[in-house]
C-alpha cells in the first residue's frame, strides 16, 4: 500500500529520523515563506521600505513575518499587505505550537533501555530441556512488575492442506519479575507439554519457525510504561551451549556484572556432559 503521509502526519513525525524531521520543517517554513513572499510581490508598494527591491525583499519578509520577528524597517502600509501579513503571522503561530508539541511528544516518548542476547540457547537444566534467553536494563533503574512473554511463529499445514502461519504461545516458567533491575533469564521447559517437544534443529528450519519475546513494564522513575521486543530465526538457537556467567568476582571481593560478555554462549560443561545426550540429534 501507498504510505498516505498526509493523512496521518503525527505518526510519520513521530517514527521519522531527527534528520528527516528538521528537513520536513524547513521544507515546511521555506514553503510557506516562498507563498507568502509570492502574494506580497503581487502588489507592489504593500510594503514599506522593501530591501532588497523585488522578489527577494517580498520574500524575506515573509520570513520576519512568519517568525514574528518584526525588526521594524520593513512593514505593511496598505490594507492587503496588512491582511496577508495578520494570514501569516496566524500561519506562524500555528506552525509553532505544532512543531513543539511534536518536539516535546517525541522527547517525552518512553524509551526501554533492555537488550537482548543475540541467541537462544537450549541447555539441562535441574534435569530438563530448556529453552534460555537473557535480557538486561541498561538504565540499571527499577522497572517495576516488569513481564515477558515468548512466542513461536512457524508454517503449518491444517488437515485440508491449507498452508498457515501458526503463533503458539511458549508459557515461561517466570513469566513477571517484580523489580527487573539488572538482568532477567526466561526459561521455557521443553518438556511433554512444550510445542518444541521433539523438535531440532532441522524441523524448525523446515517449518521457518521464528521466536518473538515482547517485554513490558513500569519504569519507577517517570512511571512510563516501557514496552521492547527482540526477534529470532530458527537459526540463532544454539543447541547444547549455554550463555557465559557475566557475574565476576574481583581480587578485592566485590562483585562485577560484565556486559562485555553478555552475548558470549559457551559449549556445556563437562560435568554436564552426562546429561547433554538428552538433546537428542539436535
Amino acid at each position: 500500500m501507498s504510505r498516505a503521509v498526509f493523512q496521518d502526519l503525527f505518526h510519520f513525525f513521530m517514527t521519522v529520523s531527527w534528520p528527516q524531521l528538521f528537513a520536513t520543517f524547513a521544507a515546511f517554513f521555506l514553503g510557506f515563506d516562498t507563498l507568502f513572499g509570492f502574494l506580497y510581490y503581487l502588489v507592489p508598494g504593500c510594503i514599506a521600505n522593501l530591501s532588497p527591491p523585488g522578489f527577494a525583499g517580498a520574500f524575506f519578509f515573509s520570513v520576519e513575518t512568519l517568525a514574528t520577528v518584526g525588526y521594524g524597517d520593513m512593514h505593511p502600509q496598505t490594507l492587503y499587505g496588512h491582511s496577508v501579513a495578520m494570514i501569516e503571522i496566524f500561519v506562524g503561530l500555528m506552525s509553532l505550537a505544532v512543531i513543539t508539541g511534536i518536539i516535546f511528544a517525541r522527547f517525552s516518548r518512553p524509551r526501554a533501555r533492555f537488550i537482548f542476547t543475540k541467541n537462544l540457547v537450549v541447555r539441562p537444566l535441574d534435569g530438563r530441556i530448556t529453552l534460555l534467553i537473557r535480557a538486561a536494563n541498561l538504565r540499571q533503574n527499577v522497572v517495576q512488575d516488569a513481564s515477558a512473554r515468548l512466542y513461536m511463529l512457524r508454517d503449518e499445514v491444517t488437515q485440508e492442506g491449507f498452508r498457515i502461519r501458526r503463533v503458539i504461545d511458549l508459557p515461561l516458567l517466570r513469566s513477571q519479575h517484580p523489580m527487573f533491575v539488572l538482568g532477567w533469564t526466561m526459561m521455557h521447559s521443553i518438556d511433554e507439554s512444550s510445542p518444541l517437544y521433539l523438535e531440532t534443529a532441522q524441523s524448525l528450519e523446515k517449518s521457518d519457525a521464528a521466536f518473538v519475546l515482547s517485554m513490558s513494564g513500569t519504569d519507577e522513575s517517570t512511571g512510563q510504561t516501557l514496552t521492547a521486543r527482540a526477534n529470532y530465526s530458527h537459526g540463532d538457537i544454539r543447541w547444547g551451549a549455554t550463555f557465559h556467567d557475566i557475574l565476576e568476582e574481583a581480587p578485592d571481593g566485590t562483585l562485577h556484572l560484565d556486559f562485555t560478555k553478555f552475548n558470549q554462549v559457551d559449549a556445556l560443561s563437562v560435568a554436564e556432559s552426562d546429561v547433554r545426550s538428552k538433546l537428542g540429534p539436535r
